[in-house]
C-alpha cells in the first residue's frame, strides 16, 4: 500500500509538478516497482498512470473519478 493518497480532483492535480509526473509516468511505463518515500506524490501519480497504461494494473476508482472530472463522461457516438 502506498503512503500517498490518489489524486481524485482537478484542483488536486493542479498542485502536482508536471516534470515529476512525466518522470514517474515513464518509470511506471517501464514496469518499475512502486516508488517509495524517496519520490514525490507527483512522481507517484505519474507512475500509477504509466503502470496502468502499460497494462500492469487495472484502472482504479480514483483514476476513474479524476478522468470523469477532467474530460467528462463518455456518452458514445450519438
Amino acid at each position: 500500500m502506498s503512503e500517498f493518497q490518489p489524486i481524485r480532483t482537478k484542483s488536486d492535480l493542479a498542485l502536482l509538478d508536471d516534470n515529476e509526473m512525466l518522470a514517474g509516468y515513464y518509470s511506471g511505463l517501464d514496469g518499475s516497482s512502486e516508488p517509495g518515500t524517496d519520490k514525490s506524490r507527483s512522481f507517484w501519480h505519474g507512475w500509477r498512470n504509466g503502470h496502468v497504461d502499460r497494462g500492469l494494473a487495472p484502472v482504479d476508482a480514483a483514476q476513474s473519478q479524476l478522468a470523469r472530472e477532467v474530460v467528462g463522461t463518455y456518452r458514445g457516438w450519438n
